[in-house]
């Protein structure tokens, strides 16, 4: 099974953005895939201080290294998603954006 890394904003509204990423990890799996979901250590960390969300960033490049590709998601670029994407550009890890329509066509609704 392939392993996908889920790329997707997480800081600013924690909250919301997490209830997000639940969608795009559903619509991978639905994909046939294994998502790599590092969004969910801020369930554990707090995204909100400089030290932990280094240590959670580090962890999900860490998870990153080992995946077939990144899939990006939604429609805003982050500072942490630029970092991840020129990660994948120095290891030629091939990366797919999913657009809202191709989520809403394979597991419907919208948030």
């Amino acid at each position: 099974m392939k392993k996908v890394y889920i790329c997707a904003p997480l800081g600013g509204n924690v909250r919301e953005n997490l209830e997000r990423v639940k969608r795009y990890a559903e619509y991978a799996l639905k994909c046939g895939t294994a998502p790599v979901v590092p969004h969910f250590y801020a369930l554990c960390l707090d995204d909100a201080d400089p030290k932990q969300r280094q240590l959670g960033m580090a962890a999900g490049l860490a998870l990153l290294e080992i995946c077939d590709e990144m899939w990006i998601f939604g429609n805003t670029v982050s500072e942490g998603m630029r970092g991840e994407i020129r990660f994948c550009d120095r290891r030629r890890i091939p990366m797919k954006s999913i657009s809202e329509q191709e989520i809403q066509t394979m597991i419907g609704g919208t948030i």
